[in-house]
């Protein structure tokens, strides 16, 4: 067992699993919209393109519930038009009380099994900023649990971005490949 696998089972076994995890419905729009605004490290997209997202992409995306049934934690992701076998993960937050119990690499093995099996991904793209420690660990930390090799290059260099030149450029991490995975 690698120390990453370590962290997850030690992570998973805090859970009781007081929540659950299914697709995003358009009713947690807002919500997932929140989380987003609270992580203070992710772009945000305007609360109308979340509601598009829980229809649009519910299939390759991903929503932890508490026990009241509201999110508290979310992966979203696509299809690449270009790869079909590649899922593009765009955003992955969990919110602040909930934060530190391996909640978001749950999300995304969650996740990933579901789109291997049903989709026939075998790879997942990302991007990361350098100054995002803690996805570059969770990301790091996926790869090294599937056995998958982990590609990092610059995909859009900071200058690409508009306004004045404060975007960190976006790392493509590209992870790969992915066996399908039981249910």
């Amino acid at each position: 067992m690698t120390a990453a696998q370590a962290d997850l089972a030690g992570a998973r076994g805090e859970f009781t699993r007081p929540f659950g995890i299914d697709a995003p419905r358009v009713e947690d729009g807002a919500a997932i919209w929140r989380i987003a605004r609270d992580s203070e490290v992710l772009d945000l997209n305007s609360s109308y393109s979340y509601l598009l997202w829980c229809r649009d992409f519910a299939a390759t995306s991903v929503v932890a519930r508490d026990e009241g049934g509201d999110p508290i934690a979310f992966v979203t992701g696509y299809i690449r038009p270009e790869r079909p076998e590649a899922l593009v993960v765009w955003q992955v937050a969990v919110d602040r009380d909930q934060r530190g119990r391996g909640l978001a690499g749950t999300l995304l093995d969650e996740l990933t099994a579901r789109v291997t099996r049903e989709l026939g991904v075998t790879a997942i793209e990302t991007t990361v900023t350098p100054d995002n420690i803690a996805s570059d660990r969770t990301f790091t930390a996926f790869a090294a649990r599937h056995g998958a090799s982990l590609e990092r290059e610059v995909l859009f260099d900071g200058s690409l971005f508009p306004g004045d030149g404060g975007h960190e450029p976006e790392v493509l991490y590209r992870i790969g490949p992915l066996a399908p995975q039981t249910p």
